[in-house]
């Protein structure tokens, strides 16, 4: 199977009401509120650490039994910059996409980087319900 490297779009950021500590010189996020600043449509959005999905996007992953993740409570806001820019947005639900497989084996996975790793598998669900603003790059065959 074939990887990749992702880096989804940024949209925003994780907005004050995220309950965020360090853990091992890490960031733990235990509680996740993304604040869009703007919005290109992609059903995957991120703020390091954390990537959100539309509800359709979710469960077009749970339908295909994509591994390495879990899905989690977000609460979305709009910023005031978003709400000057895109006045007529009207943002879908979405939903906390938290990563917990093995880069390289799951169909998600994070990087020693830190950039999100997936198989082709899981690249073809997100673009058939939405992927054309990430960074995209094959990964090399180990």
């Amino acid at each position: 199977m074939r990887y990749f490297s992702m880096e989804p779009e940024v949209a925003g950021e994780l907005g004050d009401r995220s309950r965020i500590r360090h853990v091992d010189g890490r960031l733990q996020v235990d509680r996740l509120h993304y604040e869009f600043h703007g919005w290109l449509g992609d059903c995957l959005v991120e703020s390091t650490p954390c990537f959100i999905v539309t509800k359709e996007a979710e469960s077009a992953l749970l339908s295909a039994s994509a591994t390495g993740i879990r899905f989690d409570p977000v609460e979305v806001s709009r910023s005031e910059t978003f709400d000057e820019l895109q006045l007529d947005c009207r943002l879908p639900a979405f939903t906390w996409l938290v990563v917990d497989g093995r880069a390289g084996r799951d169909d998600f996975g994070i990087g020693a980087d830190l950039i999100l790793i997936v198989s082709e598998h899981a690249l073809k669900i997100l673009r058939q319900v939405g992927l054309t603003h990430a960074l995209i790059k094959l990964l090399p065959k180990k």
